[in-house]
């Protein structure tokens, strides 16, 4: 699937460009001359990059930069900040702010197109831990000093999705255990109720995990992957041929 990426520019011509280049690279393209929507935008939906011009009126470069990693949905996503100055102090700044890379003005097709082929790979990384895949295991799971059990619907890399069959809040803080499918090992997990459902299920963001814990679930959604792919190409030559 195309990554899907977010421009925010106040330049006319150079934000045409950026749309035009990225598309030309099977992206996804949101494009934004106005930084106060952009900064709306990042806490509705979530990007697998994005790129945010450093000099802007109404919300500087600087400051959407801190609003985009303290948005609900795009918190850890790759940021180019894309600036005419060089200088060790605007870097500082905006690595402070918490951006991942630089674009140079003025902007032009070949210096985009390597940047963009450089950070695709952090950019799918990005989008890996927000893919779920179904997961049905008991889960226990202690708020305070009270104890129940629910079932899972699925999980990713930062969190899982769970029936618990009683009124959670979101921001309420949990402690999580769970087997995963054909494994010994018991996950345990610190996180915080990020939504409920009609249905009464829980979607909890991990904030602590241990690092076995997470190659554990990483190598389930990669077999996932896997086994999706060979349907698909086993679909594919079923209805074309061999």
């Amino acid at each position: 699937m195309a990554l899907k990426v977010l421009i925010v520019e106040d330049d006319p011509p150079t934000l045409e460009l950026m749309q035009e280049v990225l598309i030309s690279l099977k992206a996804e393209v949101r494009a934004l001359p106005d930084s106060e929507q952009a900064a709306t935008l990042v806490n509705e939906e979530r990007f697998d990059g994005i790129f945010v011009d450093l000099q802007m009126p109404s919300v500087d470069g600087l400051e959407l930069t801190r609003r985009i990693r303290k948005s609900s949905w795009n918190k850890s996503a790759p940021i180019v900040v894309v600036t005419g100055h060089d200088d060790v102090e605007t870097m500082q700044k905006a690595f402070a702010a918490g951006a991942t890379f630089f674009l140079q003005k003025p902007v032009d097709r070949q210096r985009l197109t390597r940047l963009f082929k450089a950070t695709r790979g952090r950019m799918f990384e990005h989008r890996r831990q927000f893919v779920r895949v179904p997961l049905q295991t008991e889960v226990t799971c202690q708020v305070g000093h009270q104890t129940f059990r629910g079932t899972s619907s699925n999980i990713s890399q930062g969190g899982i999705l769970f029936e618990v069959g009683r009124s959670l809040s979101p921001g309420t803080a949990v402690r999580l255990s769970f087997r995963l499918p054909g494994r010994e090992l018991r996950i345990d997990v610190t996180g915080v109720v990020a939504r409920v459902d009609e249905k009464q299920r829980a979607g909890v963001r991990f904030t602590h995990i241990g690092a076995r814990e997470l190659q554990l679930i990483r190598d389930l959604i990669g077999n996932d992957d896997d086994e999706r792919t060979d349907d698909r190409s086993s679909n594919s030559r079923a209805m074309h041929g061999p």
